[in-house]
């Protein structure tokens, strides 16, 4: 949330030396979406998404949560991470940048639906929020197209940015909307981020449940992680790494 925070304050803030070099706002949200993208992905692919599965969205926690892949206990405290984590990354940003971030017309990355209103900014919350979590369980229930997710998840953020961001501002993430709200104290759309994106997700996942049986419990392609390499154990489907000195021969 902080570099997400600080990507926007870099490119949309009058204060910022790339906002005065960039004066076309098109392709100063181009830029903004490719690397917000790039960051998702890093972060999926990095020792700590490995590790925990990168789900980065309360949303998604839930979905997964639909479909059995993680226990009731363990989604409560990943969906509070996402909120105190996107809290915590608000909160770092206005302490780094204060007023670039405060000041129009950045005010805080708030969310709030674009001049088509409010519906249309639910439908697409809803709309795109499915898409993101369709195209998360088409890679992760493949092992050869899960070593891609990361790739796929970051490249499908930064289009959905781009063509999407002036009908709802293309949050997708309940707590990155609630933590900017709270920031500027902007709270008449806020159920336009709540429901949108959840709904959008566990349609998603019912429509995968409906299409595609799941695979056994402790199969990993049944899991909630967004890549799962051999070599980190995973609480949600109990694998344990290999060892390579396990079963060898002295020499």
């Amino acid at each position: 949330m902080f570099l997400v925070c600080l990507l926007i304050v870099v490119l949309e803030s009058p204060t910022s030396v790339l906002f005065r070099s960039i004066p076309d706002d098109r392709t100063r949200l181009v830029i903004l979406a490719a690397a917000i993208g790039v960051v998702v992905s890093v972060i999926i692919q990095s020792p700590w998404g490995k590790r925990s599965g990168a789900h980065l969205n309360p949303a998604v926690t839930i979905a997964f949560l639909r479909l059995r892949r993680i226990q009731p206990w363990n989604a409560f405290f990943y969906v509070l991470s996402h909120f105190v984590g996107a809290f915590l990354g608000v909160m770092g940003i206005l302490l780094t940048v204060g007023s670039s971030f405060r000041n129009p017309p950045v005010h805080y990355a708030v969310t709030v639906p674009g001049p088509s209103g409010d519906f249309m900014a639910f439908l697409a919350e809803t709309l795109i929020s499915a898409l993101l979590m369709a195209l998360i369980l088409f890679f992760i229930r493949s092992s050869r197209r899960i070593a891609f997710t990361g790739v796929a998840v970051g490249a499908l953020i930064a289009i959905l940015i781009t063509v999407e961001s002036p009908i709802s501002g293309t949050s997708m993430n309940p707590a990155r909307t609630l933590a900017t709200a709270f920031a500027g104290r902007v709270w008449q759309h806020l159920w336009i981020y709540l429901f949108g994106p959840l709904l959008g997700m566990l349609i998603a996942a019912e429509v995968h449940r409906h299409f595609w049986p799941e695979a056994p419990a402790r199969d990993p392609l049944s899991c909630a992680k967004l890549l799962h390499p051999d070599t980190v154990r995973c609480i949600h489907c109990g694998h344990q790494p290999r060892r390579d000195s396990e079963g060898s021969s002295p020499t």
